[in-house]
């Protein structure tokens, strides 16, 4: 097993390869991906595109290293490793379109995949009490796994977001799983993802040099997805605590759908009408908007999260008061609604 002093240098040793190879891809993609702005764009000026492939690529490494000194598992690393199919479909709808369906099927196989490799989930822990849902618990957690990837394809739309959110998820859910009743096993591979992220976004803050792209936004969304089930199964940390502190996006992806849904719009095409794409137009920039979702995360979200991991008989109702001013503020935003 890793001690602090190993993790500390591989946690430094992430983020300066991360960051590295960020400036690598963008050179890269400034001839080959570049991202011209259109009527539905957040940006005005033409940015390269595709850096996630930094993030996927630095973790990747790391998650080897820490397989082999006995950080992580091997069935953990594998169901980890169908992110990378995730991505590789994300690169190449980043350099050419990939029709939905084909991009659909890559993201059920890979939660499959993930779920195969983590022993499905028969039992959930939710409200203080241990569900036994056999197989359909492993048939929500595969739906849950490719929603949160697609709900960060979402929220990848302005400098910095989806990055940001990353590294405030992975980081308090790490801290958590280190304070919680549990060993906090994954908290360090949490950390990784962090540091990952954390080397790319110094590149991608506002006003960004390089988006991260298809190949980063849905392999987030997976990992993080993945990582929501693993310390579920293992009674670490439940999924009601994952959907805390993910709430920003959470709630902004799926009331921003459904509103779309509901008023007959075509939800599938690209669109401005989330709420942090119409709270960027009324704060007239993105930073804005990527510092007022840190705030919410960290002052507010975050209490929530720590008081469901102490009381867990109580996390529904934490969740349900964490999530209704978010709700709010998408109304108040006209968020999903037809320009």
């Amino acid at each position: 097993m890793i001690g602090l002093p190993g993790a500390g240098l591989l946690l430094a040793a992430t983020l300066l390869v991360s960051f590295a190879l960020t400036g690598r891809v963008r050179r890269y993609a400034q001839e080959r991906l570049l991202d011209v702005p259109n009527a539905r764009s957040s940006h005005s000026e033409p940015t390269p595109r595709g850096g996630g492939l930094a993030v996927v690529l630095a973790f990747a490494l790391a998650v080897a290293v820490l397989f082999s000194v006995g950080g992580i598992s091997f069935g953990d690393m594998m169901a980890l490793s169908g992110g990378l199919a995730v991505a590789g479909i994300g690169f190449w709808d980043d350099h050419r379109h990939v029709p939905a369906g084909w991009r659909m099927a890559a993201h059920f196989a890979a939660a499959a995949w993930a779920l195969c490799w983590l022993g499905g989930i028969p039992q959930l822990a939710m409200d203080g009490q241990h569900l036994v849902l056999g197989w359909l618990g492993s048939a929500i957690a595969v739906i849950f796994i490719v929603w949160m990837l697609n709900l960060f394809n979402f929220m990848d739309g302005i400098d910095g977001i989806a990055g940001a959110e990353t590294v405030f998820v992975a980081t308090a859910a790490a801290g958590l799983l280190l304070l919680g009743p549990g060993e906090g096993r994954h908290a360090l591979p949490l950390g990784v993802l962090a540091f990952a992220v954390a080397g790319f976004l110094i590149w991608n803050w506002p006003p960004a040099k390089i988006f991260m792209g298809d190949v980063g936004s849905g392999y987030l969304g997976f990992l993080l997805g993945v990582f929501a089930v693993l310390t579920a199964i293992t009674r670490e940390l439940s999924l009601v605590v994952w959907l805390i502190l993910s709430g920003v996006f959470f709630v902004d992806a799926t009331f921003t759908l459904l509103r779309r849904i509901s008023s007959g719009q075509r939800w599938y095409d690209a669109h401005r009408s989330h709420a942090y794409q119409r709270a960027a137009v009324l704060l007239a920039g993105h930073k804005r908007v990527t510092l007022g979702v840190l705030l919410i995360d960290g002052f507010w979200l975050l209490p929530w999260g720590c008081a469901a991991v102490f009381w867990p008989h109580l996390e529904l109702w934490f969740l349900l008061v964490a999530y209704m001013p978010l709700i709010c503020l998408a109304f108040l935003l006209d968020a999903g609604k037809a320009a």
